[in-house]
């Protein structure tokens, strides 16, 4: 009978772009209406806040991730293109340097040596890019696939505050917004930890932490600077 395992790896991209937009919708959108609202802003101004806070986030958040994973492509390209003309120039020193890999591992110098001369028969640029470099196919990045990821969950996730803000009685607006954002932060936690395998506990405690932190700091700042609205 064929064995199978259910490996959580391949995720790792668009799972952390998924979850930081997501994190970040929910904070800094809950956050700046949090602060907006204790400094006595009106009920259009407050959701003309959130509106603005969701574009201008998710946005910002698609561009960042797409030029930081270009930038992390630009440099595994640039190894690889560098590994590819080791191969070319000087492929015995490149051999002995895989074998010194497998030998470190565990192998045997004699079974390493052949280990090495097998798997750099059949690609030796696969094989010093996944033993030397620590490029895999699963964790490879993408920019495009990571930035579209992260503004979806911004979005998503910036929705929420957005919609308490709509639907609370303006006086009561920042017990709303607590109310509301804390499980929103918990439920994110344990869709991130069941998607990744990870503990529930420490994903939600982590995210519902910040988060609280986050709302209680805007707050402050808007009952310190609060202006009364013309």
């Amino acid at each position: 009978m064929a064995h199978h395992e259910r490996h959580l790896l391949h995720r790792s991209g668009w799972l952390r772009a998924a979850v930081l937009g997501a994190n970040d919708g929910i904070i800094s959108t809950a956050s700046l209406l949090m602060g907006v609202a204790a400094a006595g802003a009106n009920h259009q101004a407050l959701l003309m806040t959130g509106i603005a806070g969701l574009v201008a986030g998710a946005l910002s958040m698609a561009a960042g991730e797409y030029v930081s994973v270009s930038s992390q492509t630009d440099i595994e390209q640039a190894d690889l293109a560098r590994e590819a003309e080791e191969l070319q120039t000087n492929p015995d020193s490149e051999l002995r340097e895989l074998t010194a890999i497998y030998t470190q591992r565990g192998l045997s110098p004699a079974l390493a040596a052949q280990v090495a001369q097998a798997l750099s028969e059949h690609d030796s640029l696969a094989a010093h890019a996944r033993d030397e470099l620590g490029l895999h196919d699963m964790n490879q990045a993408q920019p495009l696939q990571a930035a579209l990821a992260s503004a979806f969950a911004f979005s998503s996730g910036a929705a929420l505050p957005l919609i308490t803000a709509w639907l609370a009685p303006h006086a009561q607006a920042q017990s709303w917004f607590t109310v509301s954002t804390l499980p929103f932060l918990a439920l994110l936690g344990i869709v991130a930890a069941d998607t990744g395998g990870a503990s529930r506990w420490k994903s939600v405690s982590r995210v519902v932490l910040w988060g609280a932190l986050a709302m209680a700091a805007t707050a402050l700042i808007g009952h310190w600077f609060g202006v009364t609205p013309v």
